[in-house]
């Protein structure tokens, strides 16, 4: 198969209304556009949330809570997930993204305690739990913060 021999299933495909034929067509004349008014010329339409001059609705309703621009947002890794790596390699954020682990822009890793490993791994992370730390440690291995 070759992308010139795709087509729409039966049935998916419409064409599209032909507007602006005729009286006999149902929509000639102004062809379902109204009279008059902003959305009966052409180029005119309206932004969405724009309420004709009255307050909008987002600026009309109050506003609540706090949010913090210089949050940080760390990717969560579990001890479980760890499993992946053999005996005593390093684990760092470039060996999490490689594995599929991390993904998508983060401020950093934290580790977490869910899970049990059985043989020590070098974790180099940005946070991590004390019960993370206790089962690595406890593992043989080491935790780093970086």
């Amino acid at each position: 198969m070759k992308l010139n021999e795709l087509s729409p299933s039966t049935g998916a495909h419409r064409s599209p209304r032909r507007v602006g034929r005729g009286t006999g067509c149902g929509s000639g004349k102004t062809c379902g556009r109204g009279h008059k008014g902003q959305k009966s010329r052409s180029g005119g339409n309206i932004r969405p949330g724009y309420e004709g001059g009255q307050m909008p609705l987002q600026r009309r309703l109050p506003k609540r809570g706090f949010k913090n621009l210089f949050r940080k947002a760390y990717a969560v890794v579990n001890i479980r997930d760890l499993k992946v790596f053999e005996k005593d390699s390093v684990v760092d954020k470039k060996a999490l993204v490689d594995v599929g682990l991390v993904s998508g822009r983060w401020d950093g890793v934290k580790l977490l305690g869910q899970g049990s490993i059985d043989y020590p791994l070098v974790v180099r992370v940005d946070k991590c739990s004390e019960t993370a730390k206790k089962g690595i440690e406890g593992a043989g291995g080491q935790v780093e913060l970086i």
